[in-house]
């Protein structure tokens, strides 16, 4: 299996990962940490997909895609912290100043799960934050150990696959999901 990874340009591919099944419904589509609570709250059923076209549309990308061939199989959120929820948050802290990028979803597709698709998603984010001069890459993963977690809230990804992919612990939190304690974790890109 060779997985390419793709800045998400093409909205088509995107609503393939993140868009909901009946086209009216109110799915995530990655924006509840990509714009402020309010307007968050607003967008209903199709205008999300709406905002999130025009995210295509714009540069640069609202983040990367996984493709096993030419099917889309996974996602990345990643931006500049300064674009994200995370600026103002009070639960997630800054380690510092440097104007970061974030990555704080990562998707992989029922059916394509369990075949390192995570990993070249985590390892795509990095390379196109690099590519838009990020000094830095952050994500906020769940510090769960061995305990599972449930898939519906595995978005925010598992410290083992971000030390794998070279991040290094630098914050605790006082973010809890699913039950688990999230924190900060850093490459360094430059």
């Amino acid at each position: 299996m060779a997985i390419e990874v793709r800045p998400a340009s093409l909205f088509e591919d995107v609503r393939a990962v993140l868009g909901p099944k009946t086209p009216g419904a109110n799915v995530c589509w990655c924006l509840s940490y990509r714009i402020p609570s309010k307007l968050n709250n607003e967008l209903r059923g199709p205008a999300r997909g709406e905002y999130v076209a025009e995210l295509c549309r714009k540069g640069p990308p609202p983040g990367v895609l996984a493709y096993d061939g030419d099917e889309p199989v996974g996602w990345a959120a990643v931006a500049p912290r300064s674009d994200t929820a995370f600026a103002r948050s009070r639960v997630i802290p800054h380690v510092d100043d440097l104007p970061v990028w974030s990555l704080w979803c990562v998707r992989v597709r029922p059916g394509h799960r369990k075949r390192g698709i995570s990993h070249a998603l985590i390892a795509g984010a990095v390379e196109f934050a690099r590519a838009h001069d990020a000094p830095a890459i952050e994500a906020y993963p769940l510090d769960n150990g061995d305990a599972k977690v449930d898939l519906t809230m595995a978005y925010a990804g598992i410290r083992k696959n971000f030390e794998r992919a070279g991040f290094a612990y630098a914050a605790d939190t006082t973010s809890v999901l699913a039950g688990h304690p999230r924190i900060v974790m850093r490459l360094d890109l430059r």
